[in-house]
């Protein structure tokens, strides 16, 4: 058996389920983790089994491998892309792509400059439930999107700054813009108002204007004021039909449908991180033929994300086009 040798970059809590995922798999192995706390790559690496390093750049300078993860926080995206771009490594890369789009942008140009391949963590993508909400809505026109992710504020110190996370809307809501775009389609334009913290620079709460190539519309909120999570969701209708998909843990969906004869939910236990994991390495290994996410199309939601929540800082609204 033909056995990958990766690495892991960052050892935070959607590294800790990457790990999880990879440690499941008999045909790869965790050789090389890195964190910018010394202590956590240690740890993380004695339960893989693998070499600790400082910092991801080391790591990528050292080791000889076939793939690697880079699961750190927004702020820290771009010199890691850049370094496995140069040594021609493929890379899965955790949303958002930066805490700017210029960031993305840049790395997206080299990626398809090299022909690499790549996977980005958008991982409601790998549900069955929204695969079966995409047979739904295939022959059904959408008419309008609904969406909200109302939260607490994570405890980590750089989320509250915008330079560094990007926001609520480019860290977190970005899941619910991507799986608008998977469901209803390209978005024209955006319009956003949003209502200033008394702590940081991250809004507390914003609500984001949509009009759809489609013609489609819509709206999507964010707020970061609860003690807890709340509701995670999207919602679209469309002619005698209305399909929810939404999230209260990473292992915890649900799907609505309502109709004229009645109304289905459907629950889920599915581990999307394992099932992206896994279809980025049947492709390394050539048994897929390609990952549902690769760069580029995750830049296409990134984009979107940061099109809002520069609306939101801005005042007015913003064309995709642009």
């Amino acid at each position: 058996m033909t056995r990958l040798r990766v690495g892991v970059v960052g050892t935070g809590f959607i590294a800790g389920r990457h790990l999880g995922a990879l440690a499941g798999f008999d045909d790869v192995a965790v050789v090389a983790v890195a964190d910018a706390v010394p202590a956590r790559a240690e740890e993380a690496a004695a339960r893989s089994g693998a070499r600790p390093y400082p910092d991801g750049t080391a790591l990528l300078e050292t080791e000889e491998l076939d793939a690697v993860w880079l699961c750190v926080p927004p702020f820290a995206h771009g010199p890691l892309e850049a370094a496995a771009v140069a040594r021609g490594l493929p890379f899965f890369v955790e949303k958002p792509l930066g805490p700017d789009l210029a960031t993305a942008e840049a790395i997206g140009a080299e990626v398809a400059a090299a022909g690499l391949t790549t996977a980005v963590g958008y991982h409601w993508r790998h549900l069955g439930l929204v695969h079966r909400a995409q047979e739904l809505l295939r022959d059904r026109p959408v008419q309008l999107v609904t969406g909200a992710w109302l939260d607490r504020t994570p405890g980590a110190p750089w989320w509250s700054r915008r330079a560094a996370s990007g926001g609520q809307v480019v860290e977190q809501t970005t899941h619910l813009f991507d799986l608008a775009r998977l469901l209803a389609g390209e978005v024209d334009t955006v319009a956003a108002v949003e209502r200033a913290a008394p702590e940081g620079d991250v809004p507390a709460a914003s609500t984001t204007l949509l009009t759809f190539a489609s013609g489609a519309v819509g709206s999507i909120s964010s707020a970061r004021v609860l003690g807890r999570r709340h509701s995670v969701g999207l919602q679209l209708v469309t002619e005698g039909l209305a399909v929810e998909v939404t999230e209260r843990g990473l292992s915890d969906h649900q799907l609505r449908v309502s109709g004229a004869e009645g109304e289905e939910t459907t629950g889920s236990a599915e581990d999307p991180i394992a099932a992206e994991d896994r279809e980025f390495l049947d492709v390394l290994l050539g048994a897929a033929p390609g990952v549902r996410v690769p760069y580029a199309e995750g830049l296409r939601s990134h984009a979107l994300a940061c099109a809002a929540d520069r609306a939101g800082r801005e005042g007015g609204p913003v064309r995709l086009r642009d």
